[in-house]
């Protein structure tokens, strides 16, 4: 089975071009189009319905332009509104949560922290996979301030570094041996966050996971593209430039309203 309309995905701004990343690695014949709601940034801070408003508008613009799935690259927009979009839609979603799982499983000290948006960490969707690791002490940090210092371009700042000692330092001092990254964007924030984390501190974030079952998805259900290769299309509300800045200027962003 072929098919080969585009996958779609989209993220509350840039950050979702981590999870971009892994799935145009895995599955480099596939058209890809990605939209950057940064006009929108940070979903962290919306109510459920705003959330839930705002993640319909991306998947209809993305049904515009035929895409035969969608990859809801934001944790905030899958742990709010994965459920609404999937009784809403008649296509294939798949969504990114935080990554507990293999933490928990895994951790010596048995105490792992994460580092997630308010919007992920209030949600009903986060505290039911969270219940399910009793004998796991869970640290939980809003990254305050964080994805709009990215969204700005300050991803080097001074400011950034100040927010994550003291968001990490805590963690540390509770003898965290897991980190898991809750939002897509904060995979940029790796170089920074290992420069202040002891080196035994595993940090885990969700990119090769959801490619894998974007991959799955494809065979099972969709069809996979016959093109050879594909070049990837990417739209933002906000300035273009913030964009192809995080994609390393390898590809032109599409200023659009939407």
């Amino acid at each position: 089975m072929t098919n080969s309309n585009p996958i779609g995905v989209f993220d509350s701004g840039i950050g979702g071009t981590s999870i971009w990343s892994a799935i145009h690695d895995l599955l480099p014949n596939e058209k890809t189009i990605y939209l950057a709601d940064s006009k929108n940034a940070p979903y962290g801070q919306k109510s459920k319905e705003e959330i839930v408003a705002l993640s319909k508008k991306n998947v209809d613009l993305l049904l515009e332009m035929n895409c035969k799935l969608i990859v809801v690259a934001c944790n905030t927009a899958t742990t709010n509104a994965i459920q609404e979009l999937r009784a809403s839609y008649d296509i294939p979603f798949i969504g990114i949560e935080p990554a507990i799982k293999p933490a928990a499983n895994n951790s010596k000290t048995e105490v792992i922290g994460i580092l997630a948006t308010k919007g992920t960490l209030n949600s009903e969707l986060f505290n039911k996979t969270a219940e399910m690791f009793q004998n796991t002490k869970i640290i939980e940090q809003v990254g305050y301030g964080l994805v709009q210092l990215i969204e700005d371009g300050n991803l080097y700042s001074p400011e950034m570094t100040t927010l994550l000692e003291s968001y990490l330092h805590p963690m540390i001092e509770a003898n965290i041996d897991y980190l898991v990254l809750g939002c897509s964007h904060y995979p940029y924030l790796i170089p920074q966050i290992k420069k202040i984390l002891p080196e035994h501190i595993q940090i885990i974030d969700s990119g090769e996971a959801v490619a894998r079952q974007t991959q799955n998805i494809l065979r099972e259900k969709v069809g996979f593209s016959d093109a050879l290769k594909s070049e990837p299309e990417f739209y933002t509300n906000s300035d273009p430039k913030v964009l192809e800045s995080i994609l390393e200027y390898k590809y032109p962003a599409v200023k659009k309203d939407f």
